[in-house]
């Protein structure tokens, strides 16, 4: 099969399971009572718990909205996006803390739980900051910048946690750096930069913190990996379980993001060091028995403490074809193409389920579901395989009109 034919099949695949990953989330999870998605859905998408995730309204007003963008306004995704911010608006804010955002509520608003680290505010952001471009509606501009400047205030620790949480672990015995701050924060700002190019100055300069931070304390070409946590300065802790914890998954999706950033910039060498921790990453994580990423590995080979560091999880394996694709696009290099169709061949197999529609979430070592099998939980929801069809289908019309 010539390239042409080879590329167009996985983009007609990726098409048909975009539309039954969209199709899965509007006819099952939308709340058509008190606003917002349920994402605790089963195989068949039946609701097991009511509880709603924050998390999961951000990433799914930022999916329907980012939908928007791409492909056109459709009223159906306009409108679930606008569900998802206004049950966010009304239910979702701690206004007593500094406007910190809860982790989980009940189906009707009421707080569960607040958590230290501010995730629900960066979802927010994006999903404020993407339904804005595509709306125009200046007051959700106005809540993404304000979410935006709040977790830089948390992340740099100019003003301490409005919620009294305090840190994970007593600052005094043990205090540290974690990767997803900067990642998170760099790929927030990748967002809000392309609607709001009044701001570009502020977010050039802080994306080039952010990628600063990763190079700087995490990224360990030494030990071949990129960590997890590590010191203040960067220091590894070898001693301690959590020192020596890498998350393929997460590597790899850092790597695109850095990738996504050098391309803006025409940084050769930051691209060069963002494929170097892909290679690392998926070198390291990718089960050679069974097939697919691991998800927790020891960088010292050693037994990790998470007892599902051995489980395949829908979401790195699509960070595996985000950055495997964005790198054959950028370098011509064949590898990655022979990278993101292994992994495609393996959730063809293992995730994809097109009799329901969208990815089981969780499978054990050997490719098969747990059972109950589920489509989505307080982590899964409409956002990590629909943004990688989108943008896989996005990178394949580039490289076929190369062609």
């Amino acid at each position: 099969m010539d390239m042409t034919a080879r590329l167009q099949g996985h983009q007609k695949w990726i098409q048909e399971e975009l539309e039954r990953s969209v199709a899965f989330w509007l006819n099952n999870g939308m709340d058509l009572v008190h606003g917002g998605v349920y994402t605790c859905l089963d195989r068949e998408g039946k609701v097991f718990s009511t509880d709603k995730s924050v998390w999961m309204q951000g990433r799914c007003a930022w999916t329907f909205a980012y939908l928007c963008h791409v492909y056109g306004v459709k009223e159906e995704w306009l409108k679930a996006s606008r569900s998802c911010l206004d049950f966010m608006e009304k239910y979702c804010i701690n206004r007593e803390a500094g406007n910190r955002m809860y982790f989980t509520v009940t189906a009707d608003g009421k707080p569960l739980r607040q958590r230290r680290y501010c995730f629900s505010e960066g979802f927010y952001a994006i999903a404020n900051a993407e339904y804005y471009g595509v709306t125009g509606e200046k007051v959700c501009l106005e809540r993404a910048r304000a979410a935006y400047e709040l977790i830089w205030n948390l992340n740099q620790g100019l003003i301490k946690d409005p919620t009294g949480l305090g840190a994970k672990t007593v600052p005094e015995t043990r205090s540290g750096r974690a990767l997803a701050n900067p990642m998170i924060y760099l790929n927030i700002t990748s967002v809000l930069r392309r609607v709001d190019p009044e701001q570009e100055a502020l977010y050039d300069q802080r994306a080039k913190q952010c990628v600063e931070e990763i190079f700087r304390y995490h990224y360990k070409p030494e030990l071949g990996c990129t960590l997890e946590s590590v010191g203040p300065n960067g220091e590894f802790r070898g001693d301690v379980t959590e020192g020596r914890v890498v998350n393929p998954g997460h590597d790899i999706e850092c790597s695109w993001f850095l990738m996504e950033d050098a391309n803006r910039r025409g940084d050769k060498d930051q691209h060069a060091t963002a494929v170097k921790i892909f290679d690392q990453a998926i070198n390291a994580g990718w089960d050679y028995q069974y097939g697919g990423l691991l998800y927790f590995i020891d960088c010292l080979g050693r037994p990790p403490e998470a007892y599902e560091h051995d489980m395949k999880l829908w979401w790195p394996h699509d960070e595996i074809l985000i950055a495997s694709l964005m790198i054959y696009r950028d370098t011509g290099d064949e590898k990655y193409l022979t990278w993101f169709e292994r992994t495609l061949d393996y959730c063809k197999e293992h995730f994809s389920d097109p009799e329901f529609g969208d990815w089981y979430g969780y499978l054990r070592r050997d490719g098969k579901p747990t059972e109950p099998a589920c489509k989505g939980s307080t982590f899964k929801g409409p956002f990590h395989l629909p943004r990688m069809l989108i943008m896989c289908d996005r990178m394949l019309d580039q490289l076929l009109n190369k062609k």
